[in-house]
């Protein structure tokens, strides 16, 4: 007679025993292929994920572009030569004669200052040469005559001399008068404000009726034809520099149009808080297009040459080496590059390696995008063509129809 035995514990099924291990294994199969079907679905999903779709400022292209190297230099416009008129004696202002932006001519009258202290001092000076005149022509007459009786020997030598005398303190009293007179119209003249050069009134400072103290500020004249812009370089760039060089400017107000300056010259002294020397560059403005206050940026043309370049905003430089995100079969790709020579004016870096001319690259927040990820990059929109009063005078297009839902 044989019996059935049940051993627990073993790894295999005895008849007339419940499920074993082996079942759980069972149990546990159909869990990992259930598992791995739906990880293999969310692989699946990921891999068909709509392209993330890149607008014309998302991306840049690399072109071939001139780039020019040299020290930047920026600052606000100043009239090259200018004059500060101010009150050289108190009164009060009788005339302003003209107005501010109004041109003015060398010696042109500006302003008329009220002094009656001068006009007083100007009639007297006026009398007193008169006087001092008479009185030297009778001290001469006195002279001659005086000096015939003394040939004749009716007066004495002694006498004569004291005629002599007199006529010298006439000559000296009508000298001290006349010179009392040049002060008193040199006074007068202060009275009259005059123009210092040929230029432009750029500020006036008082009114007509005003009471004012010498030293008064009342007009500013500048000269537009000649700007000056005052800035500083690092002692570094200084062997780029020299009197002469050429700079070319960028203006606020006048969009991408190039001024071109000159340095005038460089100080000779260095700043010992900044290590930065200061120049001074002069600009023509014959057109008078350019203010003073306007703000310049310009760049010595020191080196100039034309390269593949980018943005800088397009590089990732904290890199090592240096990145960029790269659109490649409609995916992103991370690209290392070797940069070079960088236009800091125009915000452009040479791209020596790593990327071709043409090659489209991911800038702004398009960085953000993983490497991997399907973009999409739209094409750029294209103005309309024969578009109804602009240019030609085209016929305007047909309304659409609306398309039925």
């Amino acid at each position: 007679m044989s019996v059935r035995t049940e051993r627990r514990g073993s790894g295999r099924w005895v008849p007339g025993g419940g499920p074993g291990v082996c079942g759980a294994l069972v149990l546990l199969s159909l869990v990992v292929l259930s598992g791995c079907k739906r990880g293999g679905s969310e692989v699946s999903q990921a891999q068909e994920q709509e392209p993330v779709v890149l607008g014309s400022e998302d991306v840049v292209r690399v072109e071939q572009r001139e780039l020019r190297n040299g020290p930047v230099l920026s600052g606000t416009l100043q009239a090259r030569r200018a004059a500060a008129m101010r009150a050289e004696v108190q009164g009060a202002v009788l005339e302003m004669a003209v107005e501010q932006g109004q041109q003015v001519k060398e010696g042109q009258l500006l302003a008329r200052i009220e002094d009656k202290s001068s006009q007083d001092q100007l009639l007297a000076a006026g009398t007193a040469v008169r006087v001092a005149r008479n009185a030297l022509q009778m001290a001469q007459t006195e002279e001659a005559r005086n000096r015939k009786l003394a040939e004749a020997g009716i007066i004495t030598r002694r006498d004569l001399e004291r005629v002599v005398l007199a006529r010298f303190q006439a000559q000296a009293q009508l000298s001290e008068a006349e010179a009392r007179l040049a002060l008193a119209r040199q006074q007068q003249g202060r009275t009259r404000i005059r123009a210092p050069f040929d230029g432009v009134v750029s500020e006036r400072h008082a009114s007509a009726g005003d009471i004012v103290q010498p030293g008064a500020p009342l007009y500013t004249i500048i000269d537009p034809t000649s700007m000056r812009l005052e800035a500083s370089v690092p002692v570094s760039q200084l062997d780029m520099l020299k009197p002469g060089a050429r700079v070319e400017f960028n203006v606020g107000g006048h969009g991408d149009r190039t001024f071109e300056g000159r340095i005038e010259r460089i100080n000779p002294s260095v700043d010992p808080g900044t290590g930065q020397v200061r120049l001074y560059v002069t600009l023509p403005n014959t057109e008078q297009v350019l203010l003073t206050g306007l703000f310049a940026e310009g760049r010595v043309a020191a080196l100039q040459r034309e390269v593949p370049a980018v943005p800088v905003s397009a590089v990732n430089p904290r890199a090592e080496p240096p990145t960029v995100l790269r659109v490649k079969d409609g995916r992103v790709e991370l690209v290392p590059v070797t940069l070079g020579m960088k236009d800091e004016l125009a915000r452009l870096v040479e791209v020596r390696s790593g990327v071709q001319v043409g090659d489209v690259l991911l800038r702004g927040s398009a960085q953000d995008l993983a490497e991997g990820t399907p973009v999409k990059v739209q094409p750029r929109e294209q103005p309309p063509q024969n578009e109804p009063g602009v240019g030609g005078g085209g016929t305007p297009p047909a309304p659409q129809q609306p398309t039925p839902r």
